[in-house]
Parts: structure tokens; sequence; C-alpha cells
């Protein structure tokens, strides 16, 4: 643990300046909602701010690496005998990186917002919310210890229920959220368990000391190293959306689109993959646990990738692509390329973001001309757009940019950061032969992403334009305040690479982000080596990657616009396989059959008629009740007013009480 000094010492103003935000907007949203101006100066600025402190930060640490983790301590929380937790805050390269991306990609989405939320009613509160959820991504990411992090780990929980149910009004919306807040439970409770195993082995929840004490406590791949890390792994599947608990991820983009930008793509639902990265060592001592996330992971990403395929709503379509490159973050950090995952989450962050900001550009434009011609038609359905191309240039050149980005098109971001993965998975294939399988099902998912990203792009921009005629008059691009932050976010996207640059690339510098990452990654890749392909193997992977972009892409884009494309009101429902693909396998409806109603049943049944009615309030409340008016009644009777009664009722006590004494 190294002291803090310099600018790591004000690392807490990165969390406070947001906090002050929602403090500050949570008032006028409540006195003044319609001082927009205000909302919008102290909603981004805040955030800028908080971005400013960041870059100062990483400055510092980027000039003079710490040895061991800077140890910022704000005060004693929990103090009990044996027990010391402070809450304070942990800076080092790994916090340093999510740090900039929570501040820096946060800060384009709420610029962002000022445009596309501008016309709403709520929306100061939603600047509250937006402030507080960073507040708290940022206490999840910059924690010390196991409870900071799950403070921040609960608060942006409860700050993505606020906001995927924004617009409460819409029964659907209010489902969402709670849908969201409810599935995100059940993991939770993983990591609450987690933390008593750790507690109960280790007598520590810092994470500076786990990662010191675990190696000499407990057995590699022991029962209770594969306890811990199967229950926190429990808490990262359900935040980041991983099977079995992906459900509540797309129907969550029932919340403003620059929520599902800043939430459910670039932020929340990669602290899962933080939280592994985070506590390397213990998945590193945990082998048995590394095959379960890289599993789950590469299945996620298969099977997401596939339910893209046929999706018409331009965000649903977005939001298994989201599921599903969390599953390749998961299969990189489950086969120990740790670096890789967090560089995948990086790029991951600029591409997804600006994908959905970009969506956001297109359904701006389509309600705005929907609105004109009060049509009710869905401007969220890529079958009623088309040809939009000719009246969003930029949003079009921006959208595909991102497109190539995460099909993996060199030299653009993803491309680097997702060959990584694969050629990491493949490299461990070396000497354990199933991790050839999930190498295998990453390829599957990539062919799939390249197709149904640029069946996304060809719907909504390429072909004829099916908006209608009338309402093609007043499609536009969308205002600078919106567009800026796409082409910072296309910049990024198009040479984010650079920070982790392969061997094998002519430009340098190289492996920026592996030296970076070292010190916090350095004893787990020594228990959990990774042998990476070099040589002819290695271009031979990178030209079965770039096939299987450049296929996917051209497959999507021939046979999408191979016909007609019909609207959303005239199009025929979908047959065979295709409605299996586009009812997402029936997951919900399955789900519900063998969870939900179950489980409403039983509460209603058993919990509530039988407990709760029954025996709390039958026999408890009401029958205690019951007895004591039956007391009351029986002593009443005994008030007849005659005396002679009173002397034969008081003669009979005394004798009783005298056979009693006697006896």
């Amino acid at each position: 643990m190294t002291v803090a000094t310099g600018a790591a010492r004000w690392v807490w103003l990165a969390v406070a300046f947001p906090l002050v935000g929602f403090l500050v907007n949570g008032a006028l949203a409540l006195k003044r909602p319609e001082a927009k101006t205000a909302v919008s100066v102290v909603g981004t600025g805040v955030l800028l701010a908080a971005f400013a402190v960041a870059a100062t930060v990483f400055v510092q640490l980027r000039g003079h690496p710490p040895d061991a983790p800077i140890i910022v301590s704000l005060w004693s929380w929990i103090v009990s005998t044996g027990m010391d937790i402070q809450f304070a805050f942990q800076v080092d390269q790994l916090s340093v990186v999510m740090l900039l991306v929570v501040t820096g990609v946060g800060s384009l989405i709420h610029i962002f917002s000022v445009g596309y939320m501008r016309a709403d009613a709520g929306y100061a509160r939603y600047f509250a919310y937006l402030n507080l959820f960073v507040a708290f991504m940022l206490v999840l990411v910059l924690g010390s210890n196991l409870p900071v992090l799950f403070i921040g780990w609960e608060g942006v929980g409860l700050c993505s229920y606020l906001l995927i149910s924004f617009w409460y009004g819409d029964k659907a919306n209010a489902d969402a959220g709670k849908k969201a807040f409810l599935v995100n439970r059940i993991g939770d409770l993983g990591v609450l368990i987690a933390m008593f195993l750790l507690w109960w082995q280790v007598r520590s929840l810092e994470f500076v000391t786990i990662a010191a004490r675990v190696p000499g406590t407990l057995p590699v791949d022991g029962g209770i190293i594969i306890a811990i890390t199967l229950f926190l792994f429990l808490g990262c599947v359900g935040k980041s959306a991983q099977i079995p608990l992906y459900t509540w991820l797309p129907d969550a983009m029932a919340g403003p689109t620059p929520v599902s930008a800043l939430i459910h793509a670039a932020t929340m639902v990669t602290a899962g993959v933080y939280l592994v990265a985070r506590n390397s060592v213990l998945f590193a001592m945990a082998p048995t646990t590394s095959m379960v996330v890289a599993g789950i992971g590469a299945l996620t990403a298969l099977f997401a990738a596939s339910i893209g395929l046929r999706q018409y709503d331009i965000k649903k379509v977005l939001a298994y692509s989201t599921v599903s490159q969390l599953g390749y973050m998961f299969l990189a950090v489950g086969t120990g390329a740790y670096v890789a995952g967090v560089f995948h989450l990086v790029t991951h962050a600029f591409f997804k973001a600006l994908l959905f900001l970009g969506s956001g550009s297109v359904i701006h434009a389509m309600h705005h001309a929907y609105h004109a011609t009060h049509s009710h038609e869905d401007a969220q359905d890529m079958r009623n757009m088309g040809g939009l191309r000719k009246y969003m240039p930029w949003t079009f050149g921006l959208m595909l940019i991102a497109t190539l980005a995460i099909a993996g098109v060199a030299p653009l971001s993803g491309f680097f950061s997702k060959d990584e993965i694969l050629a990491a998975a493949f490299g461990r294939g070396e000497t354990h032969k199933i991790w050839l399988l999930f190498w295998g099902m990453g390829l599957a998912a990539a062919l799939m992403t390249a197709y149904y990203m640029m069946r996304l792009m060809a719907m909504t921009f390429l072909g004829d334009n099916r908006t209608g005629a009338k309402e093609r008059e007043h499609l536009h691009e969308a205002p600078w305040i919106m567009t800026g932050p796409l082409v910072v976010l296309g910049l990024l996207s198009l040479i984010g690479g650079v920070i982790n640059l392969p061997a094998f690339f002519p430009a340098g510098p190289h492996h920026v982000l592996d030296g970076w990452l070292e010190p916090v990654v350095a004893a787990a890749s020594r228990l959990m080596p990774v042998a990476m392909p070099h040589g002819a193997t290695e271009w031979a992977l990178i030209g079965g990657a770039v096939t299987i972009a450049a296929v996917g892409l051209v497959l999507g884009w021939k046979l999408t616009l191979a016909n007609p494309i019909p609207t959303a009101h005239d199009a025929p429902e979908d047959t065979g396989f295709a409605r299996v693909l586009f009812r997402k396998y029936y997951v919900d409806e399955i789900y519900d059959a063998l969870i939900v109603r179950p489980l409403v049943a039983f509460s209603r049944v058993v919990l509530w008629k039988g407990v709760d009615q029954g025996l709390i309030d039958g026999v408890g409340a009401n029958g205690s009740a019951g007895l004591a008016r039956a007391l009351g009644w029986i002593g009443s009777r005994l008030q007849t007013g005659q005396l002679g009664f009173y002397v034969v009722v008081f003669l009979i006590g005394a004798v009783w009480l005298l056979r009693t004494v006697a006896q």
C-alpha cells in the first residue's frame, strides 16, 4: 500500500462532483423543473469536472507508477472486534482505466442527453438520476474493499431501475425496471455470500490483503476458493447479463436511449468484468471456476448473437449485441487474459456507446417525423426506416465506423481487442482442449456479429426509404449537441486500438495496456499463464478473423437488401426458426412458466392466504383479539351488581386459598 500524494489524494472529488450534481438537479426537479439551462450546466459540468480529476490522476500515475495501490482512506466505517473496514478508495492502474472510461464516455453521453431529452418534462429528474448513477459507478470502481464496492454495486442497480422505468406511466417501462431490479438481486446475493466466505477464511475484505493472503491460505482449486469465486461470478452473471440472468438487459431498452448507452453498454454492465479482473488472483487460483467463466462467456456470446440476427427494434439488436460482447469479455478473463478483457471493455465502451447514441439520433429523427405527421408507427422498428443515409449522413458515417469496429475489421479498435481474446482462447486450447470449443464459439459469434450489424445498417440507412412520403420531409440530422459526442466516439472507435497494439502491427508503441496493467494482474498471470500463438499460427488466426468479419458484413448487406423490405405494418409474421429467433428462443416464456408463475402462485396461496391471512392474521392478530374479547365477556358476566353473589364468590375464593395454603 502506497501513501496518497499529489492528485491521487483528491480522487474522491471524482465521486463528489456527480453526487453534488444529483443533489442540485434533484432539488431543481422538485422546486424548479423548468430551469433546464441550469440543469444542463450542472448535469454536464460535474461530469466534465470528474473527468478532469480522472485525467489528472492518470497523469500522476503515468509519470510515477506506484509499486503498490494507493489507498485514499476517507473515514473508519465498520469498526468491531477484529474488524476495521475503512471507507476508502484504491487508486491503481485498473481503477484509473475504469475512472477514465466512466467519466470520459459518461461526459459525452451527458452532453448528448442535453439535446435528446431537452423537451422531456422530467428533464431535471433525468439528470439527477444520471449524475447519481455516475457517482455510484465511481464508488464501485474505486472502492478499496468489497463492502465499499458493494455500495456502488447496489447503487448502480438502484439507478438502473430508476432510469429504465423513467417513463413509469407506461406499464411496460415500469415492469422492465422491476425485472432488472429483481434479476440483479439474485446475483447480488452471490456477492454477499462470497464476502462472508472470504471474511471467514482470510479475515479481511480489502482487495490488497485478499490478494496477499489467499495464495498462502487456501489450496489451488480447493472447494472453498471455488465456492468463493463461483458466488462472485454469480454476481457478475446478474450485473453483466450473462446466461441465465441476461433477460433483464434487452427489456432495459425501455429507458431513454442515452441511458442504454451509458448504463447498459459502456459502464454498469461491465462491472462484472471489472470484479473478475480486480479479484484476478482468486479466479486464477480456481481453474475450475475460470473454465466456467470462459464457458458461460462463450455460450452467451454465441447465444445472444444468434438472437440479434432476427430482431427488428434497433435498440433490441444493440442490446443483444451488448450481451454478446460482454460474453467475449468473460471469455477473456476466464481464459486468464485479464488485460484482453479490460481492453475489450474499453473499446466496446467506445463503439457501443457510439452505436447506441447513433440509434438515439435515428430515433430522435423518426419521432420528430412521425410527430409532425401525427403518425403512430414505431419509430424504433428498422422496417420503418431505410434510406436514412441521405437525410443523416453524419450519423450514417459514424455508425458505420462503429459497425466495422464491432465486426472486427482492421485496423479499427474492435479488431485488436477481439483478436486478442480469440487468440488467447486458442492458445489455452493447446493444453486444455475445451478452450478450442470456446474459441470456435467465439468465432461463430464474430460471424453473426458482423452479419446482424450490417443488417442493422442496411435496414436503417440503405435501400429505399420506408418512413412515408409526408414523414420523409421532416427527416433531418440531429443537432450538433448530439452529433458532436458521436464524432468524438467515432474517432475513439477508429483509433482506440492504439492503447494495446500487438507486436505484429507495423507501427508502435506495442502492448501499452499490457504494461500499464501488469502490476495489477502480474500475480494472477503467474498462477494462470496464457501462451499466446506466434508466427504462422498467429497470422492464420488473424486471417481467419478478418475473413469471418468480411464474410459476415457482405452477407448482412447482400441478404438484407436482396428483396424489398416491407414496413412493420405490412410485414408478415416470421415463421420457422426465424420465429424462434425473433421470440428469443422463448426463454422469457419458459422462465415465466417454470419460475415466475409457480412462485407467484406459491406466494399467493401459501405465503399470503395460508401464512399471512391464515396464521398471522387469523390465528395471531384476529385470534388474540378474539381471545381478549372472550375473556372480557366472561369477566363482564361476573359483574352482576348483586352483593350476595359477590359474597359467595369471595367465600369460594377464600376457601380455595386456605385449602391451597394448608396443602
